[in-house]
């Protein structure tokens, strides 16, 4: 079975923000799917600081000789400077539209926008992920942060971005969700226990 191709497209929670390049999330989720033997290959797009729009900007250089699936994650960046929901949605969908385009199977994966936000502010911006998978057909991981946000100890000194630990763990909650996408891409499940990340 030939190796599949995910492209990992982000900001820096996928570029692996003032971690080493083998601790960043694309590289320490490759070692778990070969561990579990999925013969799979991932490409770090992430960019420090990139907001939806950026990712929009540069999908067709980061794609490359092409992908066969694609994991996205945006729009902390946006939240945290407040631009408005609207603007980070259409970002959004237009990505997924032009991998829809290009035959690129996605899982989306979403953020939340933080509690000390205006109300209607988060309601907007939380709506976004579920609203545009569902739209596109794209699988459809809630909050990348999941089990790190509330977790000090899982996270560097600016109590935002994960340390290696906080990595670890998130590979090991979005695994279930990045095998589906493997299975979309005729990639069956190896056989054998499924062992987190190590």
């Amino acid at each position: 079975m030939r190796e599949t191709k995910l492209l990992a497209l982000g900001d820096s929670l996928t570029a692996g923000y003032l971690l080493p390049a083998s601790a960043a999330f694309p590289a320490v989720l490759e070692k778990a799917l070969r561990k579990e033997g999925y013969r799979v290959s991932i490409v770090n797009a992430g960019v420090s600081g990139d907001t939806a729009s950026g990712g929009l900007a540069r999908l067709d250089w980061s794609l490359g000789d092409r992908a066969d699936g694609a994991i996205v994650e945006l729009g902390a960046n946006d939240m945290l400077r407040g631009i408005d929901p609207t603007v980070t949605r259409a970002a959004i969908e237009a990505i997924l539209v032009k991998l829809k385009e290009k035959n690129v199977r996605t899982l989306l994966a979403g953020m939340l926008a933080s509690a000390n936000l205006d109300a209607e502010f988060r309601e907007k911006f939380n709506a976004i992920y579920p609203a545009l998978a569902k739209k596109y057909d794209a699988i459809l991981y809630p909050f990348f942060l999941e089990g790190v946000a509330p977790r000090p100890e899982l996270k560097l000194a600016d109590g935002m971005h994960p340390n290696a630990i906080g990595v670890d763990e998130i590979v090991r909650n979005i695994l279930p969700s990045v095998r589906a996408l493997l299975v979309e891409l005729g990639q069956p499940a190896p056989s054998g226990d499924k062992p987190g990340p190590g």
